[in-house]
C-alpha cells in the first residue's frame, strides 16, 4: 500500500530566531519512499541537515522576523500489515543489552522511575517476564488514563499522568515507558505519522502521534497504550528518551503557532505520478 504524508506549519517570531525541526522520516524507512518533495520554507532561508544523538534527521535554520512557514509532502510504500505481535518474546537481561540500549533504562525528564518504581514492582513485579508483562502494563495505562485533547499539557510527566488519570498520546507513552523502565525493561518514546487506516475516521484534525517502543527478544517492538490495538501505517519520524528529545520544532526564542496541518492517508498507485524516464 501507499501512504501520502506531509505537513504545512506556520509560525510568527518577533525577531530573527534559530529553529530546529525534527519532521523528517528516519533513515530506516527512507528506502520505502516512493517520492518526496523538497522541504520548502516561506520565505526561503538556508537550511542545514544533521542527525542528532538518536539518529533523528534534524533541520536547522534561522527564521526571519515575522511570519514563517515550512512544508513537505511525500509518498511512502508500506506493508499494510498491523503492528507486529509475538507473545513469546522474552525480556533481555541487563548484562546482555547492547550498549546503545542502556540509556532507555534510565529515568528522564518526563519518565520519573524513582517516583513510580514501588508501584510498578507491586503491580507488575510478580508477572511472568516478557511480552505479556509489557502488554499488562499497556493494558493498565490504557485503562488508567482518560484520553482527551482538552487534557493536553506540555509539562505533564508520567507520574503526574498517573495521579491525574488524564492525558493525550504523549502521556500514555510516557507512563508506559516509565513503568517498563522501573522493571528494567528498555523503552523509548516515538513520534510519527499514524493515519486512520483500517479504523473509523477520527473527526479531530490530524496531528502527529506518539507511542513507544519496548526492547524485547533483541528487537524494538511497538506498543501504543492510547489505542491498545494493532494499527496499520505507522511512520516513525523520531525517537528518544521522552518528548524532550523529539520536539517537532524547537525555537530558541518566542514564537506563535499560526497554522499546523498534518496529513497521512492511504492512496492508490494511480494517484502517484510516474517518475519521468531518463533522457
Amino acid at each position: 500500500m501507499l501512504i501520502n504524508y506531509g505537513f504545512d506549519i506556520a509560525i510568527t517570531v518577533p525577531q530573527a530566531t534559530p529553529l530546529i525541526t525534527l519532521l523528517d522520516i528516519r533513515d530506516g524507512r527512507r528506502a520505502d519512499l516512493k517520492g518526496e518533495g523538497p522541504f520548502l520554507t516561506r520565505p526561503e532561508v538556508p537550511v542545514r541537515v544533521y542527525r542528532d544523538l538518536f539518529g533523528n534527521i534534524c533541520r536547522r535554520m534561522v527564521v526571519p522576523k515575522g511570519e514563517f512557514s515550512f512544508t513537505l509532502d511525500g509518498t511512502i510504500r508500506d506493508t499494510g500489515l498491523p503492528d507486529f505481535i509475538d507473545e513469546s518474546l522474552p525480556e533481555v537481561p541487563i548484562s546482555k543489552l547492547p550498549d546503545d540500549v542502556l540509556v532507555y533504562l534510565l529515568g528522564s525528564r518526563y519518565c520519573e522511575t524513582d517516583q513510580l518504581s514501588e508501584m510498578a514492582w507491586q503491580r507488575f513485579g510478580t508477572l511472568k517476564p516478557g511480552w505479556t508483562r509489557v502488554q499488562a502494563i499497556v493494558d493498565f495505562v490504557h485503562e488508567r488514563l482518560a484520553f482527551g485533547y482538552q487534557h493536553a499539557r506540555a509539562t505533564r510527566s508520567a507520574a503526574e499522568a498517573y495521579e491525574e488519570r488524564i492525558g493525550v498520546c504523549r502521556d500514555f507513552a510516557h507512563l508506559t515507558i516509565a513503568l517498563c523502565r522501573c522493571l528494567n525493561i528498555p523503552a523509548r518514546y516515538v513520534n510519527g505519522y499514524l493515519g486512520d487506516i483500517g479504523v473509523p475516521k477520527d473527526p479531530a484534525p490530524m496531528d502527529f502521534s506518539a507511542w513507544c517502543e519496548v526492547y524485547l527478544g533483541g528487537r524494538w517492538c511497538t506498543f501504543d497504550a492510547r489505542h491498545n490495538k494493532p494499527r496499520i501505517g505507522r511512520i516513525v519520524v523520531a525517537h528518544g528518551r521522552d518528548a524532550t528529545d523529539v520536539s517537532l520544532l524547537h525555537t530558541f526564542g518566542q514564537h506563535t503557532l499560526n497554522a499546523f496541518k498534518v496529513w497521512t492517508d492511504e492512496v492508490s498507485e494511480a494517484r502517484i505520478s510516474p517518475t519521468p524516464a531518463a533522457a
